[in-house]
Protein backbone atom coordinates (compact mmCIF):
# COMPACT_ATOMS: atom_id res chain seq x y z
CA UNK A 1 0.00 0.00 0.00
CA UNK A 2 1.64 3.70 -0.91
CA UNK A 3 0.69 6.30 1.44
CA UNK A 4 1.39 9.78 1.84
CA UNK A 5 1.76 11.85 4.64
CA UNK A 6 1.67 15.35 4.03
CA UNK A 7 1.12 18.72 5.51
CA UNK A 8 -0.25 21.82 4.00
CA UNK A 9 0.14 25.27 4.64
CA UNK A 10 -0.33 28.75 3.29
CA UNK A 11 2.68 30.97 2.70
CA UNK A 12 3.41 34.67 4.14
CA UNK A 13 5.41 36.03 2.26
CA UNK A 14 7.60 35.68 -0.77
CA UNK A 15 10.90 35.69 1.37
CA UNK A 16 10.76 31.81 0.26
CA UNK A 17 11.64 32.77 -3.36
CA UNK A 18 15.60 32.98 -1.90
CA UNK A 19 15.82 29.46 -1.01
CA UNK A 20 13.99 28.55 -4.30
CA UNK A 21 15.88 26.04 -6.46
CA UNK A 22 14.40 23.68 -9.05
CA UNK A 23 10.60 24.61 -10.33
CA UNK A 24 8.37 23.30 -12.80
CA UNK A 25 5.07 24.38 -14.41
CA UNK A 26 2.23 21.92 -14.01
CA UNK A 27 -1.31 21.26 -15.06
CA UNK A 28 -3.67 18.99 -13.60
CA UNK A 29 -7.27 18.00 -13.80
CA UNK A 30 -9.58 15.71 -12.25
CA UNK A 31 -11.07 12.92 -14.23
CA UNK A 32 -13.03 11.72 -11.11
CA UNK A 33 -13.65 13.17 -7.35
CA UNK A 34 -15.96 11.59 -4.90
CA UNK A 35 -15.92 10.68 -1.62
CA UNK A 36 -14.38 7.75 -2.05
CA UNK A 37 -11.07 9.09 -4.05
CA UNK A 38 -10.14 12.00 -6.31
CA UNK A 39 -8.27 10.47 -9.92
CA UNK A 40 -6.18 13.28 -11.40
CA UNK A 41 -3.87 13.88 -14.60
CA UNK A 42 -1.01 15.90 -14.05
CA UNK A 43 1.48 17.43 -16.69
CA UNK A 44 4.58 19.20 -16.15
CA UNK A 45 8.56 18.85 -16.88
CA UNK A 46 8.25 16.95 -20.06
CA UNK A 47 6.69 13.79 -17.85
CA UNK A 48 2.73 13.13 -17.07
CA UNK A 49 0.99 11.13 -14.20
CA UNK A 50 -2.14 9.59 -13.56
CA UNK A 51 -2.69 9.72 -9.35
CA UNK A 52 -5.38 8.49 -7.50
CA UNK A 53 -5.73 9.04 -3.84
CA UNK A 54 -8.03 8.44 -0.78
CA UNK A 55 -10.43 11.69 -0.22
CA UNK A 56 -9.93 11.35 3.65
CA UNK A 57 -9.09 14.83 5.14
CA UNK A 58 -5.84 15.09 7.40
CA UNK A 59 -2.33 14.46 6.85
CA UNK A 60 -2.50 10.64 5.47
CA UNK A 61 -3.75 9.28 2.73
CA UNK A 62 -3.29 6.60 0.18
CA UNK A 63 -2.19 7.98 -2.94
CA UNK A 64 -0.97 5.58 -6.37
CA UNK A 65 1.03 7.38 -9.07
CA UNK A 66 1.57 6.11 -12.24
CA UNK A 67 3.49 7.59 -14.92
CA UNK A 68 1.73 7.96 -18.43
CA UNK A 69 2.47 8.90 -22.08
CA UNK A 70 2.90 12.64 -22.13
CA UNK A 71 0.64 12.81 -25.13
CA UNK A 72 -2.61 10.89 -23.50
CA UNK A 73 -2.22 13.21 -20.33
CA UNK A 74 -2.54 16.46 -22.61
CA UNK A 75 -5.55 14.60 -24.49
CA UNK A 76 -6.80 13.88 -21.34
CA UNK A 77 -6.89 17.42 -19.60
CA UNK A 78 -8.04 18.82 -22.93
CA UNK A 79 -11.45 16.41 -23.39
CA UNK A 80 -11.68 14.27 -20.15
CA UNK A 81 -10.74 16.91 -17.21
CA UNK A 82 -13.61 18.50 -15.34
CA UNK A 83 -12.93 22.65 -15.57
CA UNK A 84 -11.36 24.61 -14.20
CA UNK A 85 -8.32 22.66 -14.48
CA UNK A 86 -5.59 23.58 -12.13
CA UNK A 87 -2.00 25.48 -13.15
CA UNK A 88 0.57 26.43 -10.92
CA UNK A 89 4.60 26.78 -10.60
CA UNK A 90 5.69 24.08 -8.32
CA UNK A 91 9.35 25.52 -6.55
CA UNK A 92 11.52 23.10 -4.38
CA UNK A 93 12.77 24.50 -1.49
CA UNK A 94 15.25 22.90 1.29
CA UNK A 95 15.15 24.08 4.48
CA UNK A 96 16.19 21.94 7.84
CA UNK A 97 16.78 19.10 6.10
CA UNK A 98 13.43 18.47 4.74
CA UNK A 99 12.21 20.09 1.03
CA UNK A 100 9.48 22.21 0.66
CA UNK A 101 7.02 22.39 -2.13
CA UNK A 102 6.15 25.72 -3.02
CA UNK A 103 3.10 25.89 -5.22
CA UNK A 104 2.29 29.14 -6.90
CA UNK A 105 -1.20 29.68 -8.68
CA UNK A 106 -2.39 30.85 -11.65
CA UNK A 107 -5.79 30.88 -13.65
CA UNK A 108 -8.54 30.78 -11.18
CA UNK A 109 -6.85 30.49 -8.37
CA UNK A 110 -4.15 33.10 -8.72
CA UNK A 111 -2.99 34.45 -5.90
CA UNK A 112 -2.75 31.32 -3.72
CA UNK A 113 0.58 30.23 -2.64
CA UNK A 114 0.77 27.15 -0.55
CA UNK A 115 3.50 25.01 0.67
CA UNK A 116 3.68 21.22 1.63
CA UNK A 117 5.90 19.37 3.02
CA UNK A 118 5.93 15.12 2.93
CA UNK A 119 6.99 13.53 6.32
CA UNK A 120 8.11 9.72 7.24
CA UNK A 121 5.87 9.60 10.37
CA UNK A 122 2.19 11.63 11.24
CA UNK A 123 3.83 13.51 14.06
CA UNK A 124 7.35 13.96 12.75
CA UNK A 125 9.08 17.57 13.58
CA UNK A 126 10.63 19.54 11.29
CA UNK A 127 11.60 22.95 11.23
CA UNK A 128 9.01 25.99 10.62
CA UNK A 129 11.06 28.48 7.88
CA UNK A 130 9.74 32.05 8.88
CA UNK A 131 7.24 32.30 5.61
CA UNK A 132 4.62 29.59 7.06
CA UNK A 133 1.44 30.29 7.82
CA UNK A 134 -1.66 28.91 8.80
CA UNK A 135 -1.57 25.36 7.99
CA UNK A 136 -4.72 23.90 5.83
CA UNK A 137 -3.50 20.24 5.96
CA UNK A 138 -7.44 19.76 6.84
CA UNK A 139 -9.21 22.59 4.59
CA UNK A 140 -10.06 20.86 1.82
Amino acid sequence: MATEIERKFLVLNDSWRQEAGERVRLRQGYLVGGEGCSIRVRSGGGKAQLNIKSAALGIWRREYDYPIPLNDAEEMLEHLCQRPLIEKTRYHVEHAGHTWEVDVFEGDNAGLVVAEIELEREHENFARPAWLGKEVSHDP
